[in-house]
């Protein structure tokens, strides 16, 4: 399904309108093929010709968030929150420390952690945001 048809349905299924604004941010998310900052994202609104304000990309995020839509992400230190089209839990982020790529990586690590709460804790988990850091493979190699 097209990205924007998908924006459009989903809102209206909630009882939200598919404004401009939101339609904005939603195509860069969409195309986005890195985990993007507030600010990455609206410099990306404006290179696409929209006159968008921060405080309405910040609205549209929160309202995506809540939706489902899109994740919040906090990939360590005092970085700024990254955003990024929502994806199942199971994958979960490997920043290198040296380069600052960001990669999703998928497995049963974050299932094991489900269980291992839930059953061994007791703990409902509503969700889960794991992030790995190190060393790419390239900065690996790189470094002495």
């Amino acid at each position: 399904m097209d990205a924007a048809l998908e924006l459009d349905q989903t809102l209206r299924a909630q009882g939200h309108r598919s404004t401009r604004p939101r339609r904005a941010v939603w195509r860069v998310l969409a195309g986005a093929d890195a985990h993007l900052t507030v600010e990455q994202i609206a410099q990306a609104v404006r290179e696409a010709g929209e006159d968008v304000d921060l405080a309405s990309i910040y609205r549209a995020l929160a309202l995506f968030a809540e939706l489902d839509l899109a994740r919040e992400t906090h990939l360590g230190g005092q970085e700024a929150a990254r955003w990024e089209r929502a994806h199942p839990d199971e994958h979960f982020h490997v920043v290198c420390g040296v380069c600052g790529d960001v990669d999703h990586h998928v497995g049963s690590l974050v299932a094991q952690i489900y269980e291992h709460l839930d059953e061994g804790h007791g703990f409902e988990v509503h969700d889960v945001d794991l992030v790995v850091t190190g060393r790419c493979a390239t900065c690996r190699g790189s470094v002495a």
